[in-house]
């Protein structure tokens, strides 16, 4: 019974979110068909829920002002043999955090949440230990943390893509805004961290030319 109630929580919220984007069968039909190939024609969808092509266009244009469609391109870390850390922080201001990480090529996503953990992130690495060493260095440091907790993540059930910034203005210092250079940090020198992709000195396998031959 109690498996029962939350299914209808869930179908009632369902509905409310539908009739608040205003959204009747086709453009549902429109959305699953993007949620299965992103790339597929608006002349196949034309033909899949029996509307002139002109007519699916404009359905398109409306639900991506809603934000009923959003593609997103990127990167399949889990499909690319890289890593991927859950991090859940207590802090008691993350928007510093969110804002040092936000041009950071190791950086997934992240989420303020409810709880003792209010912040969550996501982080990416051809290796656990500079994502250890990324997370002692600019996490478990900050002044603004006073917990943390440090996982991987195993499998994943869905595609994860990841829009990823592998490039920097500055060849010779991270864009998270640190100002100290990797030969200078001391996970850099004992080669427990590749140092960031972004920059000059990166030495691990995560750079332009290696994509290049993917």
């Amino acid at each position: 019974m109690k498996y029962r109630k939350i299914y209808i929580l869930e179908e009632n919220h369902m509905d409310m979110v539908t009739k608040a984007m205003q959204l009747d069968a086709i453009d549902k039909k429109i959305i699953t068909l993007f949620a299965k190939d992103s790339t597929i024609s608006q002349d196949v969808i034309a033909k899949e829920v029996e509307l002139t092509q002109p007519s699916v266009a404009v359905r398109i244009r409306k639900l991506r002002e809603k934000g009923a469609i959003q593609t997103l391109t990127g990167i399949n870390p889990l499909k690319m043999g890289l890593y991927i850390a859950k991090v859940d922080v207590t802090t008691n201001n993350s928007t510093p955090i969110l804002e040092m990480f936000r041009e950071c090529p190791y950086f997934a996503h992240g989420f303020t949440v409810s709880g003792k953990y209010n912040l969550c992130l996501f982080f990416m690495s051809e290796n656990i230990a500079a994502l250890e060493a990324l997370v002692n260095n600019h996490l478990r440091s900050h002044g603004s943390v006073t917990d943390l907790n440090f996982n991987i993540i195993i499998n994943s059930e869905k595609d994860f893509v990841i829009p990823t910034i592998l490039t920097s203005g500055n060849p010779d210092f991270p864009p998270c805004g640190t100002h100290e250079s990797c030969t200078d940090c001391s996970s850099f020198k004992n080669n427990r961290c590749d140092g960031c992709p972004a920059v000059s000195k990166y030495q691990g396998w995560l750079t332009d030319q290696h994509l290049k031959k993917s």
